[in-house]
C-alpha cells in the first residue's frame, strides 16, 4: 500500500509540473519568435477526396491531430474513401470489417461492440463525448462522417472514466469554402432503399463563412421475417473564420429510427445452435423500436503561429427511446416448439453535455522544442427509464411462428432516473531529449458523481462520489528510420462500481490498466503504414461476492486481456488500396482462470483491397474491382451455466464501380457471395443467437457537382 501511495503521490506531481509548465509556456511570448510554424507535409486531417484507405494524421485519444507516429497506441482510421467503396451506413456496418473489433450483432444501428475484450461505452463526436449503450440505438449514420477513427486500449487521460477497450472518434464533415456536393439513390436486395443529399457552399464571397448540409433516408427490410429498420438523418453545419487564425464552428444533426426489431433465436436446452431458415423469426406483428437522436456541437479554436493551439468546445445532445418487442421465452425443443414468449417494453429519455477547454504549446529548451498540454473538462448525463416486461403464454412453433399474438398491455414497473457527472484536469508533456526520440508523460484528476432514484418510492441508491482519481500516462516513441518509429506505453482508465461491501459503501473503481509495445512504419511516401503490436492489459478491483457476507461485494476481482494486432492499411501501388489486419486475443479471469470475453474469438482476419483502373488501361478506364474478407476463430457464450459454441466462419464479400463520367458513377457491392450461413453472435438459450447475413447485393448511382 506504501508504495502504490508514493507511486501515486509522484505521478500527481508530474501532473502538477506539466501544468505549470504548459502555463508558463503560454506566458513566454518572447519563445514563440524562436519556433518553427508546424506543419505536415503531403497529409489532409480530412479524407474526403483523397481516394486513400488510410491517414497519417489522426486525433482520437488525444487533444490535437497528430501523425500516427506520435501516437504509442494502436490506431485505425475508417477514411471516407473505405466508406462509401464498402457501403457502410451505419457505424456497427462499418466495423464488421475493421481490425480488432468484435460487433455482436442486432439490428442495424443497434449492435455491441467491443475491442480487446471490452465493449464501448462512450463514442467520441469532434472530440467530445456521448454515452454509448447498444439498446437505445443511437450510434450515427455514416452520411454525416468524414472518417472514423479507433484507438485500441485505455484512454482515462483525456477521456476519464470508461471502459479500457479504447476510443472511437467521429470526424463530422466540415463545410468548405467552394461550392460541391453529391447526390445519390441505392437500392437493394430486401427491398433496401436509400438516398443521400450532401451540398456544402461558401456563404460569403471571400469563404470566410461556410456551411454544409447533409440528408439521408433508407429504409429496409430483413432476412429475418417481420424485420424491417428505416432511418433519416440530417446535418448542417456552418464554419466562420473570425480571424486568420480563429474558427468557429457550429453543428446540428438529427437521427430518427422506426424499426420492427428481432431479439435472436433460442437454442435447445443444451446450448445446442439451431439449424433453421435464415428467415426464421421470434417476433410479433406489434414489436417496435423508435428513437430520436439531436446533437449540438460548438467549437472556438485559435492557432498560434509555433503550432500550437487553444480551443473550446461543447455538445449538448437529446435522445428519447420508445420500444416493446417480443421473442421467445424458453429453449427450443427438437420439434421447434417455444414455451411463452416473453415482451420488454422501455421509454428512456436522455440528455448529456460534454465541454472541454485546452490548450496546447511548443516551447523550445536546451535546443530541442517539446510541447505541453493543459485543459480542463465536464460531462454530465441526465436520463429517465421506465420499463416493464412480463410473459405471453403458450406454445410457440419455430418452423410457424405466430407473429398475430395480441399485444401486452404494460405495465411500467421500474421507474428511475440516474444523473451521472464528470469533473477532470489533465496534462500531457511530451519532451525531445534528442533527434528521433520522445518522451510523453501526463496525468488526470477526476471527481466524479452518479446516483440513481427509484421514482417509484423515492429511494436513491447506487450513490457513488469518487474524488481526485488520479489516472497516469506514460509513453515513448523513437524514430529508428525516417519511415519506422518503436513505440512502448503505460495507460490507464477506471471505471466505477455501485456494489457495495459489508459496510454498504460503494465500493472503489475498477482500474484498467495497459501495457503496449510495437512498431509503426510508413512505406511509398507515406502512403502505405504497416503496424504491429503487442498488448497486455489488466482490469482490477472487479467487484466480487463477498465469501463471508452474502449480498456484500469486494473490489478484488481480475482480468487480463493480452494479444498482438498486425495491421497494413493504405496505397502500396498508386492505382491499388488495401486494408488488412489479423488480430490475436487471449483473455482470462484470473479469480477461475477462465476465459473472461468468451464472445472475442482467439483469431480474427479483415481484408479489403480495390485496384482502380486509368487512362492506360483503356477500355477499363473508370473501372474499379474489389472485395474483402472476414475469418474468425470459433467462439462462445455462456448463460446460466449453459455453454453455446459458435464455429468460426469465414466470409467474402466483393465491389466493382464504374465511373461514367466525371459527374456520374454506379457501384454495386455483393455481400456473403458464397452465402456462407452462419453464427454471427451467441448469446442465451432464449435470445441473442444471430445468424450472420446471407448473401444479399445494393446497387448504388452517385452524381458529384
Amino acid at each position: 500500500m506504501a508504495g502504490n501511495f508514493e507511486r501515486r503521490r509522484a505521478l500527481r506531481s508530474i501532473l502538477l509540473a506539466s501544468t505549470i509548465l504548459s502555463i508558463a509556456s503560454i506566458g513566454a511570448k518572447a519563445e514563440e519568435a524562436k519556433l518553427d510554424t508546424i506543419t505536415v507535409q503531403g497529409s489532409s486531417y480530412e479524407t474526403e477526396g483523397t481516394g486513400s484507405y488510410t491517414s497519417d494524421l489522426v486525433s482520437v485519444g488525444e487533444k490535437e491531430v497528430l501523425t500516427a507516429r506520435e501516437i504509442p497506441q494502436s490506431t485505425h482510421v475508417i477514411t471516407r474513401e473505405k466508406l462509401e467503396d464498402g457501403g457502410y451506413t451505419s457505424l456497427d456496418t462499418t466495423l464488421r470489417e475493421t481490425p480488432g473489433v468484435v460487433v455482436l450483432s442486432n439490428d442495424d444501428g443497434r449492435s455491441s461492440l467491443f475491442s480487446r475484450g471490452f465493449e464501448y461505452d462512450v463514442l467520441y463526436f469532434n472530440g467530445l463525448p456521448a454515452p454509448l449503450s447498444s439498446i437505445y440505438g443511437t450510434q450515427p449514420d455514416m452520411a454525416i462522417v468524414d472518417h472514423v477513427e479507433i484507438l485500441r486500449g485505455p484512454s482515462g487521460l483525456f477521456g476519464g472514466s470508461g471502459e479500457p477497450t479504447g476510443a472511437i472518434n467521429m470526424r463530422l464533415k466540415q463545410a468548405k469554402d467552394t461550392f460541391g456536393g453529391s447526390a445519390s439513390i441505392t437500392g437493394g436486395s430486401y427491398d433496401n432503399y436509400r438516398g443521400d443529399v450532401d451540398v456544402t457552399s461558401p456563404l460569403t464571397e471571400n469563404g470566410r463563412i461556410r456551411g454544409r448540409v447533409v440528408a439521408a433516408y433508407q429504409t429496409q427490410d430483413s432476412w429475418v421475417d417481420s424485420v424491417d429498420n428505416e432511418v433519416g438523418v440530417g446535418y448542417g453545419t456552418v464554419q466562420a473564420d473570425l480571424t486568420e487564425d480563429t474558427t468557429f464552428t457550429f453543428s446540428l444533426s438529427h437521427m430518427e429510427r422506426d424499426i420492427s426489431p428481432f431479439n435472436g433465436l433460442p437454442t435447445l436446452a443444451d446450448g445446442t445452435l439451431l439449424d433453421v431458415d435464415v428467415s426464421t423469426t421470434t417476433g410479433t406483428g406489434w414489436n417496435n423500436f423508435e428513437n430520436n437522436v439531436t446533437d449540438y456541437i460548438a467549437e472556438l479554436e485559435h492557432k498560434f503561429a509555433d503550432g500550437g493551439h487553444i480551443k473550446a468546445s461543447t455538445r449538448y445532445s437529446d435522445r428519447d427511446v420508445d420500444f416493446l418487442y417480443g421473442y421467445a421465452a424458453s429453449a427450443a425443443d427438437t420439434n421447434g416448439d417455444v414455451s411463452g414468449m416473453s415482451y420488454l417494453g422501455r421509454t428512456f429519455d436522455e440528455s448529456s453535455f460534454a465541454a472541454d477547454a485546452h490548450v496546447s504549446k511548443p516551447f523550445e529548451l536546451f535546443g530541442q522544442v517539446h510541447n505541453v498540454i493543459a485543459g480542463v473538462d465536464y460531462r454530465k448525463v441526465e436520463s429517465d427509464m421506465q420499463q416493464g416486461r412480463g410473459t405471453i403464454g403458450g406454445t410457440f412453433n419455430l418452423y410457424n411462428w405466430n407473429t398475430s399474438v395480441a399485444e401486452p398491455d404494460v405495465s411500467y414497473t421500474t421507474d428511475t432516473t440516474s444523473d451521472p457527472s464528470q469533473v477532470g484536469i489533465y496534462s500531457q508533456l511530451r519532451v525531445n531529449p534528442v533527434d528521433r526520440l520522445t518522451l510523453i508523460g501526463g496525468g488526470r484528476l477526476s471527481w466524479y458523481e452518479s446516483s440513481t432514484t427509484n421514482n417509484n418510492t423515492g429511494a436513491v441508491t447506487d450513490r457513488i462520489d469518487i474524488d481526485n482519481e488520479f489516472t497516469p500516462y506514460a509513453g515513448v516513441t523513437y524514430d529508428i528510420t525516417d519511415y519506422a518509429t518503436v513505440y512502448g506505453s503505460y495507460t490507464t482508465i477506471f471505471q466505477p462500481q455501485s456494489d457495495t461491501d459489508v459496510s454498504g459503501n460503494i465500493i472503489d473503481p475498477r482500474e484498467g490498466q495497459q501495457y503496449e509495445g510495437g512498431v509503426k512504419s510508413q512505406f511509398f511516401g507515406n502512403a502505405l503504414n504497416v503496424t504491429a503490436a503487442y498488448f497486455w492489459i489488466e482490469d482490477t478491483n472487479r467487484a466480487v461476492s463477498d465469501p463471508d457476507n452474502t449480498g456484500s461485494s469486494l473490489a478484488q476481482g481480475k482480468v487480463r486481456v493480452r494479444g498482438v494486432d498486425l495491421e497494413v492499411s493504405g496505397n502500396p501501388l498508386p492505382n491499388w488500396s488495401v486494408m488488412a489486419g489479423y488480430t490475436y486475443t487471449e483473455s482470462e479471469n484470473l479469480d477461475d482462470g477462465e476465459v473472461f470475453s468468451t464472445y472475442t474469438p482467439e483469431h480474427m482476419v479483415q481484408l479489403w483491397s480495390k485496384y482502380s483502373f486509368d487512362s492506360s488501361s483503356g477500355m477499363l478506364d473508370g473501372l474499379s474491382l474489389g472485395g474483402g474478407m472476414r475469418a474468425f476463430s470459433d467462439f462462445y457464450s455462456v448463460s446460466r451455466g449453459t455453454t453455446i459454441e459458435a464455429p468460426g466462419y469465414v466470409v467474402f464479400d466483393t465491389f466493382a464501380s464504374y465511373k461514367i463520367n466525371d459527374s456520374f458513377k454506379l457501384a454495386i457491392n455483393i455481400d456473403n457471395i458464397l452465402d456462407e450461413k452462419y453464427y454471427e453472435r451467441v448469446g442465451g438459450t432464449s435470445v441473442f443467437n444471430f445468424y450472420g447475413k446471407p448473401r444479399t447485393f445494393k446497387l448504388r448511382l452517385t452524381t458529384t457537382f
